[in-house]
């Protein structure tokens, strides 16, 4: 048996696509993608006859992450877009040099478009004014970088992390016109969503989901330095923010501090047999405990003993 050479691997990541088929609707967004997709998905790859889990060394940077700045227009929460732009900062500070983030950006314009009807052609249904969202350059780009990287040789290996077909170009020249490999990885959690078919072709191997045993095991630390500031998870972001937003403003107005704050629901708490009170603001029960302790010792609360 030959041993496997290690291939200079870039891993591309389709920001969107990522997050409307894996992560929208749940408590994983914090996702550190170095942990992820290199410790976790590409140590059970296997490319070949000879070799399960391949070794693979980073081509600096290890990841390009194509997104684009929320359109703050239409946004679904207040807080999308901060909450977008601490998860984008949270990943500077924590990845370094390892990511590169590559901002498209989102094109909004009012357009005519056909009213659906049933029953009815599209060219004889009335036409409305409506809005039309666009994230331009994000698919162009990343098509772009990972056929320039492994056509000037920089690395042996391009992973993406998308299931659109836009891509299927790009990859099929990577193919023809390079000796790197192509890995796929599917942004999906349990398998609901079918591989493309014309990518899978093209790819030397496939990771048909991202299951959330992986997704929670690569979870960022709630709290990031980026530039020297910290970067927190945001309250929107974790499993109840219903429970978690009354104790975060209780919190701050006793500790005076947004930081402060912070600190005590990150820190083991005596009173509370040594429990984190941000794990305990995730259930109904251990969250009605909490706030029985905070009402109860208000004033060893507030001296941040704990």
């Amino acid at each position: 048996m030959t041993h496997p050479v290690a291939l200079r691997t870039r891993i591309y990541v389709d920001g969107f696509n990522l997050y409307y088929g894996c992560l929208k609707g749940t408590s994983y967004k914090w996702l550190d993608l170095q942990r992820l997709l290199f410790d976790l998905v590409l140590s059970g790859v296997n490319i070949g006859p000879d070799a399960i889990a391949p070794p693979v060394t980073p081509a600096s940077p290890l990841i390009k992450y194509f997104t684009a700045p929320i359109h703050k227009n239409f946004a679904k929460a207040d807080d999308s877009v901060s909450s977008q732009a601490q998860y984008h900062r949270a990943l500077r500070g924590h990845l370094g040099d390892a990511i590169q983030i590559i901002d498209g950006y989102f094109d909004a314009r009012r357009t005519m478009q056909h009213k659906y009807q049933q029953n009815t052609l599209a060219r004889d249904c009335e036409k409305i004014e409506v809005w039309k969202l666009e994230e331009k350059q994000s698919d162009v780009a990343l098509a772009l970088h990972a056929f320039g990287d492994a056509v000037r040789g920089e690395v042996d290996q391009v992973v993406v992390v998308s299931n659109d077909t836009d891509l299927v170009p790009a990859l099929a020249m990577v193919g023809e016109h390079t000796a790197a490999k192509i890995g796929l990885v599917i942004p999906t959690r349990q398998r609901v969503r079918a591989v493309n078919a014309a990518l899978e072709k093209l790819a030397d191997w496939t990771r048909d989901h991202l299951p959330d045993s992986e997704l929670a095991a690569a979870q960022l630390p709630s709290m990031v330095k980026h530039e020297g500031k910290p970067v927190h998870k945001p309250l929107s972001w974790y499993p109840r923010p219903d429970l978690l937003a009354p104790i975060f403003v209780e919190a701050k107005r006793v500790k005076r501090s947004a930081g402060a704050a912070w600190k005590w629901l990150h820190s083991p708490a005596e009173h509370l047999a040594g429990r984190l009170p941000v794990e305990m603001a995730s259930t109904d029960e251990t969250a009605a405990e909490l706030r029985r302790y905070m009402a109860t010792y208000a004033r060893d609360f507030g001296l941040a003993r704990d």
